[in-house]
């Protein structure tokens, strides 16, 4: 555990590390006191994030906007303790013909941290009406906070994580907490409407929940085929876990190191798709095959749209 330390907090899992070991007499070894900072520093946070989010939905309920919060504090929630799930950016969802309204209404997203959504991202294969009718209103600070269904935050949350190659344990242990902690009314139909291969790949991330955490898939319809991941993909995200890597945002642009080759060349090797990324990234099925092709065609394809931005912006 105290060698394992500085990545529990590079990783945001330090509050759930301090969780665990609490009732531990590894609680009092001075070697892990910045795990249990790190837990009272996120429940501080928590309050704060709170306030934030109950200040967008006030502004955005007045200007008649309708958003879906996802991820964040709609995550959060569901753990036990304030101090066990870090977050930054609040996850708002509009419909298309909303965004210019939101972005009026919040003034400075950017600034207050809201990442706001133009459509509904992974679950654009759902009709939108279907997803706000799923969706659950919650009250937070006296304001009332709506929220994805259980049946499409955790499709949404498990295609994010997918999508960003599994980079951090934390989504990990959120897709193994929403699956575990479902309503008893929880609409599987639902759930897997939309795309079949999204649908599969999410079956494989309940697979990796099982497997690496010990997830239980009792009640889950698709149980069987969850437990029967590919070879390699247990061990592709554990090596991923190994080295920090941060996410796509926190990334410092390409267009930037243009003209200074060392920076270039340090990009593209930040940049190399692990094989859960290439995998989602060209839309392909986690089986057996090698992956080594899929990096090779995502790489391709994220090139060629890196070159039309380039070109777009002269």
């Amino acid at each position: 555990m105290i060698g394992a330390a500085p990545l529990l907090l590079q990783t945001g899992a330090a509050g759930l590390a301090w969780w665990r070991i609490r009732p531990s007499p590894l609680a009092s070894n001075r070697a892990l006191d910045e795990l249990h900072q790190a837990y009272r520093l996120i429940a501080l946070q928590a309050a704060v994030h709170e306030l934030r989010v109950a200040r967008a939905f006030a502004a955005l309920r007045a200007a008649r906007v309708e958003a879906v919060l996802a991820k964040g504090w709609a995550m959060a929630r569901l753990y036990p303790d304030p101090g066990l799930r870090p977050y930054g950016d609040i996850d708002l969802y509009v419909r298309h013909e909303q965004h210019a309204a939101a972005l009026e209404a919040l003034e400075d997203p950017q600034g207050e941290g809201i990442d706001l959504h133009r459509g509904f991202a992974e679950l654009d294969d759902r009709r939108p009406d279907e997803l706000v009718a799923r969706s659950r209103v919650e009250t937070l600070q006296g304001v009332e906070v709506r929220v994805f269904g259980p049946e499409d935050h955790i499709r949404l949350v498990a295609l994010h994580m997918l999508r960003h190659g599994v980079l951090r344990p934390l989504w990990l242990c959120d897709v193994a907490l929403a699956l575990e902690s479902r309503p008893l009314d929880f609409d599987w139909h639902a759930f897997a409407s939309g795309s079949r291969r999204r649908s599969a790949w999410v079956r494989s991330a309940f697979g990796l929940a099982h497997a690496l955490l010990g997830a239980r898939l009792d009640g889950v319809p698709m149980a069987e085929g969850a437990a029967r991941l590919p070879r390699w993909l247990v061990p592709a995200v554990l090596r991923q876990w190994s080295l920090f890597v941060p996410p796509h945002g926190s990334r410092a642009p390409m267009a930037a190191s243009l003209g200074h080759p060392a920076a270039f060349l340090r990009g593209l090797l930040l940049r190399w798709p692990n094989p859960v990324e290439a995998t989602v990234g060209v839309g392909g099925p986690f089986n057996g095959l090698p992956r080594l092709p899929f990096q090779i065609g995502d790489c391709l394809l994220r090139t060629a749209q890196f070159t039309r931005r380039l070109v777009a912006e002269r």
